[in-house]
């Protein structure tokens, strides 16, 4: 898995059976910033694009090779004993309902790893009218539901995403806005790194009131479910449309923390009363963040990094997609049609066999 954060790949080794998953190896390689630039890059238009895509795929895929290579050596796993290579790509465009494009070579990523790939699982799911994302929630159904109270999974990544799981009900899930992604873009443009570490820096700052409201006021968080986003639309340029040149630059970043809060804790509150908050992505480890979204909650809410139940929040999607790839495998869906907006269960994915 990369996602839209960039900061690298997580690679998992899972066993999935009776009724199990169990993590049994994990391995994260970060970027090359040559890498990360190019990716970046490629979000907007810009001259040359297919033949920059094409080869920016290549290098992605050689990356993902050495994933899963470093897993297999850390756990002794012959090559021979892992059924299929589940590889989400690097997501550049996301606009549904026309199309998504994810960067993944998977013809050469099979024969790097002599390993079958399922890759390219958002165009099923899209070409059903679904809006092809988020596709993690099945997963989460799997490993977070409980039967005696609602599970509310949030992902905090580029972007944000939440997954509800009632004790009694229908799954419900989309993305709720900018996780880490506008506030990882503002540190970088103010060269205090490439993230607010534990949010640090939004700490020391202080909210306008008034840039929230502006902020929070974007058609996007009163669109109606299904909806997903990505950086087309939540990036520096759209942060620079508003009026940010006379605040402090600490202050703008406490606002920006407080908009991927507000726009997290709004969406809870109005799909449950009450229950458990779990969450995972890289904004797990964001203390400031959490301690913002557990105000924000109050006390109807209890909050907990997904390690409480079991799975390291840095792991719990490049796990989804190593499930995914198993339903493609045994030929079952893997979207959840209420979710995404499809018109029915779809088996996701495109093999590339060994």
């Amino acid at each position: 898995m990369s996602g839209t954060s960039m900061d690298g790949i997580d690679t998992v080794l899972v066993s999935i059976g009776g009724g199990k998953i169990e993590l049994i190896g994990s391995h994260h390689l970060d970027f090359p910033e040559s890498l990360k630039q190019q990716i970046m890059a490629l979000c907007q238009s810009g001259e040359d694009e297919l033949n920059r895509s094409a080869r920016v795929s290549n290098e992605l895929s050689r990356l993902y090779a050495q994933g899963v290579k470093a897993v297999l050596e850390h756990t002794g796993i012959d090559t021979q004993d892992i059924n299929a290579i589940g590889c989400h790509g690097q997501t550049i465009r996301h606009m549904p309902p026309h199309y998504t494009l994810q960067l993944i070579n998977g013809a050469l990523l099979a024969e790097l790893t002599n390993i079958n790939v399922v890759c390219d699982f958002r165009t099923r799911d899209m070409a059903a009218g679904g809006q092809g994302a988020p596709l993690v929630p099945a997963f989460h159904q799997q490993v977070f539901q409980q039967s005696d109270k609602d599970t509310l999974v949030v992902n905090i990544g580029g972007m944000a995403n939440i997954t509800y799981l009632p004790a009694h009900g229908d799954v419900k899930g989309f993305d709720t806005g900018p996780g880490n992604v506008l506030m990882d873009a503002w540190c970088v443009q103010h060269k205090k790194g490439a993230y607010d570490h534990n949010g640090a820096w939004a700490q020391s700052g202080k909210v306008s009131t008034s840039l929230l409201n502006i902020l929070l006021d974007d058609p996007y968080f009163k669109m109606p479910a299904p909806k997903s986003t990505g950086r087309e639309h939540f990036n520096l340029d759209w942060l620079n449309h508003f009026p940010i040149k006379e605040i402090p630059s600490e202050d703008v970043q406490a606002t920006l923390l407080q908009v991927t809060v507000n726009s997290i804790s709004n969406e809870i509150k109005r799909l449950s009363k009450g229950g458990d908050v779990v969450i995972c992505g890289g904004g797990a480890f964001n203390g400031q963040l959490l301690k913002c979204l557990s105000h924000e909650l109050g006390t109807d809410f209890h909050i907990c990094r997904s390690a409480k139940l079991g799975i390291d929040p840095q792991w719990v999607e490049a796990m989804a997609f190593a499930w995914l790839a198993q339903q493609n495998q045994l030929r079952l869906g893997g979207n959840v049609p209420d979710v995404t907006g499809a018109q029915g269960s779809r088996i996701l994915g495109a093999l590339y066999p060994a």
